[in-house]
């Protein structure tokens, strides 16, 4: 089963300094269908002005996941950790037992681009921890590129969750397939650009919820960028 998302049905949260869609219920946005898919729980597409961000704010026992798209993130947490995160950079803060930060757009002038990512952990009440990789687009050109999942090594984001997270820039008229296993789902965002799933059209913003499946093929239609969930379910 293939369900699609459209963009314009997310969620939207639209004050003075933040524009942000919501793939799952966030906020002030609840649709008891949209709770989560297997351990993501949250899929934000966020727009922060510039000179803008969220002040100094808690979280507890979640896998927050950073994807700068444009601009860049400055982050400040009660590790001490501090740092920018750069368009490119994926950076993952385990919230585990507790952990407060801050993120803010350093920019006078440009708007900052990005997706976070919310993971439901597989164990509670962890150390709160910080990583953070500069991931180069070459590596997924016309393939997807392994960034984080539940496996450590020190080319990619360690995530407390059987979450596997791929990249891949797609040039049009490319083709990739995924194999995708028996008791595992899909959860697909289309970046920018337009590609079919199985024949299934999909364009900038849109989603997929992929089940029961067995081959994906995925078709770009223009040149595309996509962000694919493997996850348990």
């Amino acid at each position: 089963m293939i369900n699609i998302i459209k963009s314009n049905s997310r969620g939207r949260t639209k004050i003075d300094w933040l524009n942000s869609y919501h793939s799952f219920s966030f906020s002030d946005y609840f649709d008891r269908t949209r709770m989560h898919f297997g351990p993501l729980r949250v899929l934000n597409e966020d727009f922060i002005n510039a000179d803008s961000g969220f002040p100094t704010h808690p979280h507890k026992n979640m896998e927050i996941i950073t994807y700068v798209l444009q601009g860049a993130l400055e982050h400040r947490d009660s590790t001490g950790t501090h740092s920018v995160i750069n368009a490119g950079d994926l950076q993952k803060m385990t919230a585990g037992k507790g952990v407060f930060h801050s993120e803010f757009n350093p920019s006078k002038i440009e708007e900052v681009h990005l997706f976070q990512i919310w993971i439901m952990p597989d164990e509670s009440d962890l150390t709160p921890s910080y990583e953070q990789i500069t991931f180069s687009k070459e590596e997924r050109k016309n393939k997807f590129q392994l960034v984080a999942s539940n496996k450590k090594n020190s080319e990619t984001i360690f995530i407390s969750q059987d979450v596997i997270l791929y990249l891949a820039d797609m040039e049009k008229g490319k083709e990739l397939n995924y194999q995708l296993e028996s008791g595992r789902g899909i959860f697909l965002q289309a970046i920018s650009g337009d590609v079919a799933i199985n024949g299934i059209p999909l364009s900038q913003g849109d989603a997929a919820e992929i089940t029961g499946e067995n081959l994906l093929t995925f078709s770009a239609g223009s040149n595309s960028e996509l962000m694919l969930f493997d996850v348990k379910i």
